[in-house]
């Protein structure tokens, strides 16, 4: 397309040919490649260099667009290859958007503003099926299991907190423990199959010997806090969660030797080789340095 502009521009074949710094031979190879493939004279020979037929005409009225996108098409996937276009596929679950994962997303999104991020409210289970099926292309939960396909990494530890009743006489305590959740009536989140929150705040009770009286068990977060606020219970939950305000609320710390904290891990494929994916990593790994020390990132399985 630039042989042929340059010489409908020129309408000789020396200028052309000297325009673009090559000789004539060449160039005329390569316009009558070009009109043989599109099986049309796009030039009339005339003693004085060349006219365009009206083929020639038309093709020329296009060859600025077609240069326009061939060059926009160059620099998208340049872009593409650098990870600073495309698209990021992100798997998210309840408290952990209360906080930490669109502060994430957001620098993220600043870094790299022409890369789509699409969020994706999956489940544990849901999540690794669909790293295993290249639907997400990465994906954060609590308490993930191992998985032979995919990397597990720690980002953070949360400390946990008991959501109650602002009227409850327990409210006035700053600290709580196990010893005075015993018997009261409890919330549990989430009610899913595979080990989670619910399960690892069962074990703490039966290993601190303190009845657990289950009133309700929901499927998130919200749910289980707006609950709290209706007088149903209490809930374990994470640090995030005090983000939602509710009224009627109040948050206190847990003090728990069976059950400090609770980890968030981000997950992906094992070689992924992904630009998109190497951007996000290193968003996600430059954020866990602003964390308080003991929050941050301890290791990868």
């Amino acid at each position: 397309m630039r042989y042929f502009l340059a010489l409908a521009e020129e309408r000789n074949f020396g200028r052309a040919a000297e325009r673009l710094h090559m000789s004539q031979p060449p160039l005329s190879r390569q316009i009558r490649a070009l009109e043989e493939k599109l099986d049309t004279v796009l030039f009339v020979r005339t003693p004085k260099g060349v006219e365009l037929t009206d083929a020639g005409q038309t093709l020329l009225d296009e060859v600025p667009n077609l240069l326009a996108l061939a060059q926009r098409a160059k620099e998208r996937t340049r872009l593409a290859g650098q990870g600073l276009m495309g698209r990021l596929d992100v798997g998210i679950f309840g408290s952990a958007m209360l906080d930490v994962i669109p502060r994430m997303l957001a620098r993220f999104h600043a870094e790299r503003p022409d890369v789509k991020i699409v969020l994706h409210n999956l489940t544990k289970n849901e999540q690794i099926q669909a790293l295993h099926e290249r639907r997400i292309t990465v994906g954060f939960n609590r308490l993930v299991p191992d998985e032979p396909e995919l990397v597990i990494e720690m980002v953070l530890r949360e400390p946990l907190m008991v959501a109650l009743p602002s009227a409850h006489p327990l409210a006035a305590k700053p600290v709580l423990t196990l010893t005075d959740l015993d018997n009261q009536p409890f919330i549990l989140y989430p009610n899913v199959p595979m080990r989670g929150l619910a399960q690892e705040v069962a074990e703490a009770f039966r290993q601190g010997g303190v009845r657990l009286n289950v009133e309700q068990e929901v499927e998130d977060v919200l749910t289980a806090v707006a609950l709290v606020a209706s007088g149903f219970g209490m809930v374990v939950t994470t640090q995030s969660a005090t983000s939602l305000r509710l009224p009627g609320v109040v948050f206190r710390p847990l003090d728990c030797p069976y059950l400090r904290d609770v980890e968030l891990s981000c997950l992906y494929r094992k070689g992924d080789n992904s630009p998109v994916l190497a951007g996000f990593l290193d968003v996600v790994h430059d954020f866990v340095k602003t964390l308080e020390p003991e929050f941050r990132l301890k290791a990868q399985r």
